[in-house]
């Protein structure tokens, strides 16, 4: 026996013997990262030397059930997806197909089956063939419906876990198998989803979320190949869903790493045991296309977090107030080399974050840099003692702190330290830093530094006063870094901004909550007057009503337009700008010039269904965005226009029910030609 075949059993034996530890015992001895580098080298040695062993793990998914849980064969192979950890992968992936970016959540695979609208089967994974029933405690899990109101048969798999805050409260009190305490979330969910006792299930809180449809759902022929209109509809059938979030086909690679991120906040938010993501194309019938390996299906691969942590001593924390006077702690500590940089700084988030990771200067910390971009603190190896850090005193201007408390996702209290002081000068110089950010008045050039130049000599106290800076021509000319060329320059984008959009203007209002997106849905229904806008807020409009606008969103607008101060920012700023009408964006690669008074469309809700010949899917959608409409995914009530192409399924039948106006494809084409 050769060196390298020596090796590929050796490594086999290995690898078996850690899945077996994971799935099985839930008690694993080594890392992800661990396993993660010696899979990787029995990859390689296979495709070096063409040796693949029956019971390789590259050619099976999980280990054999051995618990006495009653086995069950899966129809439809559970089977993995390819693993990543760059991004440039994720982004050569897509291939000019678009995709769903899901949270890779960390528990345990599993299996639901409901016929005639009652659950009649849950199982686990196992190894992708064979799995265990644990029918009886999927009715002890928190959120899995018992019955819904679709009587085919339906199946469908998500992932059960723990949420880390209740994992946190429960570890101290239970251990796995092995007689020892678990070691993460991930242990605990897959210990409790297959232990014997429902109550013992119950009792452990494990939570369900829905990623995929393996059957069922044929009715609904219009959204049949849409993984993400599928989900939809498992929401409306009272599961929780995986959050995800649409990667365009053409996506680069820092475009997927900046959802990344926003996901992976998200998570946070939602507190909500992660290790990765899932990138898997949104077309069903495209991924049908692609085949599966005895390991892996091709349609998707999995993205996982860099697993490497490293141990420094934890100094200080650094408090910086942002523009709503929130203060933000980072974590200072002795500088640790992670991938090639220096690292001595991190955010903790707020103070919950803190407490609940009792830091305490001089303690020992775990730092690393999630996706490898963001340093994050994971974990203090020296609890015991939590001191309190707070500044009773904001660091910018001396105002008296104060601690709110806020409720997060299920009920959690999350703590932040603010300044109250409208006048503290960091949160003036974040505030004039969102309004120059390209989402809002785009002004080019005009860096945070710069601004904090321009306030220090007086020169900007308002945002008007961007508009005259003529008056500081001297004082700005003179200023370390600047001349008559950087002054003239600053000017000429300063000026170029006073062309703007309802959208640019309202997001660089900073309106809480009131982002991109809202600004669009407020644009298409207010047909691009600031007025309507300010008037409908005064007379307490009711904004939930257009699709995309919730309560708090809602109030947030009121409560903005209560305050004289901003009823006059409001206007007096709208004298220094000239307004382009319609939408900012060019939703389907043309200048948006729709919204004027012959677009019938402007402001509605217009569903798309069906085959169409003119338009896919996505330039659909984008079409009635350029309209200054809004694209909906479902038929209700607020829903303005129906498109319907050839095969239309049940949206047409719910529109005729609710007297909608249907449209074929020609009539839309004619009027908007009209």
């Amino acid at each position: 026996m050769s060196q390298a075949t020596e090796r590929i059993h050796e490594l086999v034996d290995k690898l078996n013997q850690y899945r077996n530890e994971y799935y099985n015992q839930d008690a694993p001895s080594v890392s992800d990262a661990v396993y993660d580098r010696l899979y990787d080298e029995l990859e390689l040695w296979e495709k070096d030397t063409g040796i693949i062993l029956s019971n390789s793990p590259t050619q099976t998914v999980g280990y054999k059930a051995v618990s006495s849980l009653e086995k069950v064969r899966h129809d439809i192979p559970l089977l993995s997806l390819a693993k990543t950890k760059q991004v440039s992968d994720l982004a050569s992936f897509l291939k000019g197909h678009g995709a769903l970016l899901m949270l890779k959540l960390d528990g345990l695979t599993v299996k639901l089956v409901y016929e005639n609208g009652r659950l009649v089967e849950g199982s686990t994974r196992g190894d992708g063939e064979e799995g265990e029933l644990i029918t009886h405690n999927v009715a002890a899990f928190r959120n899995v419906p018992l019955s819904i109101p679709y009587k085919g048969r339906l199946a469908i798999t998500g992932e059960g876990f723990i949420h880390k805050s209740d994992f946190e409260r429960l570890k101290g009190t239970l251990t796995g198998s092995d007689g020892k305490p678990y070691r993460n979330a991930r242990n605990l969910a897959s210990g409790s989803i297959r232990c014997l006792d429902a109550g013992i299930c119950r009792e452990r809180e494990v939570s369900f979320c829905a990623f995929n449809v393996l059957e069922g759902l044929d009715e609904f022929e219009d959204s049949r190949d849409s993984r993400s209109s599928l989900l939809n509809i498992l929401a409306e059938f009272g599961f929780d869903t995986c959050p995800a979030i649409y990667i365009p086909p053409d996506a680069k690679a820092d475009h997927i790493a900046s959802k990344i991120q926003k996901m992976t906040d998200f998570a946070e938010f939602l507190d909500m045991p992660i290790d990765g993501m899932v990138l898997r194309f949104n077309s069903f019938s495209y991924s049908a296309t692609l085949g599966r390996t005895g390991h892996h299906y091709n349609d998707g691969i999995a993205y996982k977090f860099a697993d490497d942590t490293y141990e420094t001593v934890f100094r200080s924390v650094e408090w910086q107030t942002g523009r709503f006077g929130e203060i933000a702690p980072v974590a200072v500590f002795d500088t640790v080399e992670i991938d090639g940089c220096g690292v001595s700084r991190a955010s903790l988030h707020n103070l919950s974050f803190i407490k609940g990771l009792e830091l305490h200067p001089g303690c020992r910390i775990l730092v690393s840099r999630r996706n490898m971009i963001i340093p994050h603190v994971e974990d203090n190896l020296d609890r015991g003692s939590c001191q309190d850090m707070a500044p009773k005193a904001c660091p910018c201007c001396g105002h008296p702190t104060h601690i709110y408390s806020r409720e997060g996702d299920r009920g959690r209290t999350i703590k932040t330290l603010h300044c109250d002081n409208p006048e503290c000068g960091s949160r003036i110089l974040h505030k004039f830093v969102h309004f120059a950010e390209k989402k809002a008045m785009n002004i080019r050039g005009l860096s945070e530094a710069t601004l904090g130049q321009l306030i220090r000599i007086g020169a900007l106290k308002s945002y008007q006063d961007l508009y005259h800076l003529d008056r500081y021509r001297n004082e700005i000319i003179a200023l370390e870094g600047f001349g008559e060329k950087s002054y003239e320059n600053l000017i000429a984008s300063i000026n170029e901004s006073r062309n703007t959009t309802f959208v640019r203007f309202v997001v660089a209002m900073d309106i809480p909550l009131i982002g991109r997106t809202a600004s669009r849905i407020l644009d298409g229904h207010f047909h691009g007057s600031l007025r309507e806008l300010r008037l409908a807020a005064l007379d307490r409009f009711d904004f939930t009503c257009l699709e995309g606008i919730g309560d708090i969103m809602s109030s947030s607008l009121h409560e903005w337009f209560r305050n004289p101060d901003h009823l006059l920012l409001w206007g007096s700023l709208q004298k220094e700008l000239h307004f382009e009408n319609g939408l900012d964006a060019k939703a389907s690669g043309e200048e948006n010039n729709m919204n004027g008074t012959n677009n019938k469309f402007a402001g509605c809700t217009i569903v798309a269904t069906g085959k169409l010949e003119n338009f896919t899917r996505d330039g659909i959608n984008a079409k009635i965005i350029s309209l200054g409409a809004t694209p909906g995914s479902s038929v209700t009530k607020k829903t303005d226009y129906l498109i319907c192409g050839e095969k239309a399924g049940s949206k047409l039948a719910k529109a005729q029910q609710l007297g909608i106006k249907v449209l074929t494809e020609q009539e839309f084409m004619d009027m908007i030609a009209s």
